[in-house]
């Protein structure tokens, strides 16, 4: 019943439309053979438009373009007082023709102000025709009836005036146009001197789609939009009428598209038999497939990435799909999502084409209603992942701001980045490759098939990054050479103020990685890095080293990754903390700190040992990280040994007595509030101040509790209880990491990750939790602004031998 409705509707508007003798005249004049036809109501407005578009005034200019430039350099002198058309072609000889029509007045073409031009009369049979030479360029014209003619080609204008009307058809469909918009466009795609270039295939460029095109524009600085309608008579040569007789579905493939992916086209139906049968038709040869479980069917289509497609099914019976693609032979398991084999790789292209030509699918995954193939595991991977940390295309702020304009529903629907754009502007208008489409991240057409003819909507966006937007984009996946051993941390890379990441794997390699993932070094080391990797200025030149411990070795390593001096310091006796790394005074003159069981030896920066540094053996094993703290300018170097807290000068001398006998946790120690700060095994909150005064908080903690601060945050994690200051968070039941705190960009993050569920939670100070989290990981993360933009990083420990970065947008 709605399609009956629309096609009245259609039928209504085709012949019930004001000023058709109006139309009809500029229409009957086009050429037969013109592949476009313009529809402006003002010149000036038109190039205007073309000045202040982001991506057309691009086109000004161009080498390539300087032949048309040219051709059209006459329009500015013209003044028509109703609508213009302007009619592209070429002739036998593939030489451009140019034709404008519009309604003659005395006015239209004013010259008087120009020095370089010549007018001159030719007299033909029962006319006569204008000659007018502007600069280099002629052009010929002639007026019959009160309608202006004019081209660049004399045989043109000639028979402008002697040919036979125009297809019936044709002038009801150019009559739909919208009177309100500044420029329309007629496509005639079965002439073969342009055929528009929508898709990715280029072997499905080569078919052809449909009969006309008819389009409005709405042209904006920063947007090309178009709305129209498409019609083919010729049911069985135009592809678009594989769709007759089927409805449009909601295409849902960008919600298992990555978001970097460079597009995807999607073609949906709501009775695969039809659609089959159709298609059948039009390739001319019987359906190879009789299988009523494809019925379940009513999405198909590819994703393009790199070089690399995938096809996708969207299937509301994906359970007996499974069975039919046989989902047995598993070839790998990626994030819990295992990786079949597939054995008919040319199976799609002989179903699909000419919409889909992909013959390698070897592998598919199946998530959800989705079964997704593909001969490239790193693609299969991307799906997985994007569609785990519910960061698909679906969900990426350009696509989402695109779709405001489009129809949720369509037959067939193409989308590309900014670099498919630019290579579609190639294709279609032969541009040099300067045309900048880095903006235009977001372009898309869709066909929304209705009776016999299909709504047409287009839009090429240039999207505003948001100062805040609400999405977590997976940037960066690195997979190393054997399985993570330590948790991936930002350091600084002092040549370009950017930040890359340290990682160490299970063979003790460790590795520096760029921002964008390339491995810039692997070092083999002696042993596990324990905790932290800091980063010190041994020179003072600004040129900064890597400092940390293994269990039997101090090392410094430059910027390529290669031993500072007399490092790696050697040690037989096992070192049993982390390397603590002290600048008493922000001076550089560093202060290396190794603890081994109950002692402490310290060290400068050039791996002597550092006289008059005094502490005796403590009695028992030092169970925390030495922390160096200042406080109105005296200097405190404080851990946990035994059940005593050891607070000492930068000499190694008692500076604060602790009388009290605390069984403390192996939380480690924070100045928060002006106090030293940790917990007792039992979950109390131990505080300390200069004097040696000892207070005690009961926060009711379980034994099974981790606490982290700041100078004014306090956040503590108890079971499934996270608290931040005084902000309660109650999180899945899971296997949770320590909490982080995080100050990046003025504002403050925690972070937790439950181990079990591989899920990475981020929260603000007052417990909110960030939008589009919890998301895919396996470790705690470091969080930065590591390329100094607006948006923070995060890392994290991915699969077993891969990490990820994460970027908040």
């Amino acid at each position: 019943m709605r399609n009956i409705c629309l096609l009245l509707t259609f039928i209504l508007i085709i012949s019930c439309k004001n000023n058709t003798h109006k139309h009809s005249n500029l229409m009957a004049l086009v050429p037969p053979h013109a592949s476009v036809v313009i529809k402006t109501t003002s010149i000036e407005g038109l190039i205007s438009v073309f000045k202040n578009n982001s991506l057309l005034s691009q086109f000004s200019g161009k080498a390539s373009k300087d032949h048309m430039n040219r051709k059209l350099d006459f329009l500015k002198h013209l003044k028509p007082s109703e609508e213009l058309l302007i009619a592209f072609g070429k002739d036998k000889t593939d030489s451009l023709q140019v034709s404008v029509i519009t309604k003659y007045h005395k006015d239209l073409l004013k010259l008087d102000s120009l020095r370089n031009y010549s007018v001159e009369t030719i007299t033909l049979k029962n006319r006569s025709l204008t000659k007018t030479t502007i600069e280099d360029e002629t052009i010929y014209s002639i007026v019959k009836d009160s309608i202006f003619f004019a081209s660049n080609d004399r045989a043109l204008t000639e028979a402008a005036f002697n040919q036979k009307d125009t297809d019936p058809l044709l002038k009801e469909l150019y009559k739909t146009a919208s009177n309100g918009e500044s420029l329309s466009i007629l496509i005639n795609t079965k002439e073969k001197s342009f055929q528009p270039a929508f898709f990715f295939d280029e072997h499905l460029n080569q078919v052809q789609l449909t009969n006309h095109l008819f389009l409005d524009a709405d042209l904006t600085q920063d947007q090309l939009k178009f709305d129209g309608l498409t019609i083919a008579q010729d049911s069985s040569k135009s592809l678009i009428n594989i769709f007759k007789n089927t409805f449009p579905q909601e295409n849902q493939l960008p919600k298992i598209c990555p978001p970097d992916s460079d597009g995807f086209l999607s073609f949906s139906f709501h009775s695969f038999k039809t659609f089959q049968e159709n298609l059948s038709k039009f390739r001319k040869q019987d359906s190879i497939l009789d299988d009523s479980l494809f019925e379940s069917i009513i999405e198909a289509g590819v994703i393009y990435k790199n070089g690399q497609q995938a096809v996708v099914l969207n299937s509301i019976d994906a359970s007996n799909m499974n069975t039919f693609f046989g989902a047995q032979n598993s070839v790998e398991t990626y994030r819990d999502i295992s990786i079949y084999s597939f054995d008919k790789p040319e199976f799609f292209s002989s179903l699909f084409s000419p919409l889909i030509t992909y013959k390698e699918a070897t592998k598919f995954i199946n998530i959800e209603d989705f079964f997704v193939f593909s001969d490239n595991l790193d693609l299969l991977k991307d799906v997985i992942s994007s569609h785990q940390n519910n960061a698909t295309l679906y969900t990426s702020h350009a696509f989402e701001d695109m779709m405001d304009e489009l129809s949720d529903e369509s037959s067939l629907f193409a989308y590309g980045n900014a670099n498919h754009l630019k290579q579609i502007l190639n294709s279609n208008f032969e541009t040099e490759n300067t045309i900048k489409t880095d903006d235009f991240n977001a372009s898309a057409i869709q066909f929304v098939y209705e009776a016999d003819f299909a709504h047409v909507h287009a839009i090429l966006q240039k999207i505003k990054k948001k100062s805040a937007s609400n999405t977590v984009h997976e940037d960066i996946s690195v997979t190393l050479d054997a399985d993570v051993l330590t948790n991936p941390q930002f350091v600084n890379n002092h040549t370009n103020s950017q930040m890359e990441v340290v990682v160490q794997d299970i063979s003790n390699n460790l590795y520096l990685i760029s921002k964008d993932g390339k491995v810039q070094w692997k070092k083999q080391l002696d042993g596990k890095v324990l905790g932290r990797i800091e980063q010190i200025d041994i020179n003072k030149n600004g040129r900064l080293q890597l400092a940390f411990a293994t269990e039997h070795r101090v090392y410094v390593l430059d910027r390529n990754g290669k031993d500072v001096g007399a490092f790696p310091l050697k040690f037989r006796d096992q070192i049993t903390q982390p390397l603590s790394v002290f600048d008493y005074d922000k001076n550089r003159d560093y202060r290396l700190m190794v603890t081994q069981g109950a002692a402490i030896l310290l060290y400068n920066k050039r791996g002597n040992i550092v006289r008059g540094f005094n502490y005796k053996k403590a009695e028992n094993t030092i169970n925390t990280q030495p922390q160096h703290f200042r406080i109105d300018r005296k200097d405190y170097i404080v851990f946990v040994q035994g059940n005593e807290l050891e607070i000492l000068s930068r000499v190694g001398k008692t500076r604060v007595n602790v009388k009290n006998n605390v069984s403390f946790s192996d939380s480690g120690i924070y100045l928060y509030d002006n106090k030293f700060t940790t917990t007792t095994a039992k979950g109390d909150l131990v505080q300390i101040d200069v004097n040696g005064k000892m207070s005690s908080s009961n926060l009711n903690l379980g034994e099974k509790h981790s606490i982290t601060a700041t100078s004014k945050t306090l956040v503590t994690l108890s079971e499934n209880i996270l608290h931040i200051k005084t902000n309660k968070v109650e999180l899945d039941f899971g296997e949770y990491t320590p909490p982080k705190i995080f100050y990046v960009n003025d504002k403050i993050y925690v972070s937790v990750t439950d181990l079990q569920a591989k899920k990475v939670y981020l929260f603000d100070s007052l417990g909110k939790g960030i939008n589009n989290f919890p998301v895919y990981g396996n470790s705690t993360i470091d969080l930065d602004n590591i390329d100094k933009g607006k948006n923070p990083e995060f890392v994290t420990k991915g699969d077993q031998n891969g990490i990820i970065i994460y970027q908040i947008n």
